[in-house]
């Protein structure tokens, strides 16, 4: 088992990475890696080098994508996994995991959260403080469930979803790719076209 992680991304979701990790008490030796040049640590963590830098220190290390941006996140998952890093899977302890439920590598389920039976999680995705997936639900990879935002049953959301702060979809919702519900927003129907949806209930944003 490797006692050494590597996180990149030394801001907020950095910080809530380091967090977890040393809660789960696995880590003898964390470090970050961030292409602002004026940030020098997180958390009292060192960043020791730029993104591209990350490949140098790949032997004996665990590797966490810490970004918020889905299209960014999925670009350096990809990158990474080229190089054979192994990335790993973040789950804060205070997270409440049902039986059979699947969660793919460099997911991060954060504090408070709750993933009932039968749900699937894919790679790359963000289940954020105190949000909640129901049973059965199925959420694809690089998808982010933010604060307070809630799935009920069996709810199917597409690659790089992003579901708002205290937004709310009910049961047998499907959601294709790229879309972006917004905060407090409630979903009643299923979402076919890409776009930002808002509202109660969630109507699409016409520019």
């Amino acid at each position: 088992m490797n006692k050494k992680l590597l996180i990149i991304g030394a801001s907020g979701q950095g910080k809530v990475a380091v967090d977890i990790a040393k809660k789960l008490n696995k880590y003898e030796e964390i470090y970050f890696f961030d292409d602002r040049e004026d940030v020098k640590s997180c958390m009292q963590f060192s960043v020791v080098g730029k993104m591209r830098d990350v490949y140098n220190y790949l032997e004996n290390a665990d590797v966490f994508v810490a970004i918020g941006n889905a299209e960014v996140r999925k670009k350096i998952f990809i990158e990474l996994k080229q190089n054979n890093a192994n990335i790993v899977t973040l789950v804060h302890p205070n997270a409440v995991i049902g039986e059979n439920v699947s969660i793919g590598e460099g997911s991060v389920v954060m504090a408070g959260a709750i993933i009932n039976p039968d749900a699937e999680i894919g790679k790359g995705c963000i289940i954020n403080t105190s949000a909640s997936v129901d049973h059965d639900c199925k959420i694809s990879d690089y998808t982010h469930v933010s604060v307070d935002a809630h799935l009920a049953g069996n709810v199917r959301l597409g690659e790089s979803v992003w579901v708002g702060v205290g937004a709310s979809i009910i049961n047998n919702i499907s959601i294709c790719n790229d879309v972006m519900i917004g905060a407090g927003a409630v979903v009643v129907k299923n979402i076919e076209e890409p776009g930002t949806y808002i509202g109660v209930p969630a109507k699409r944003m016409i520019k």
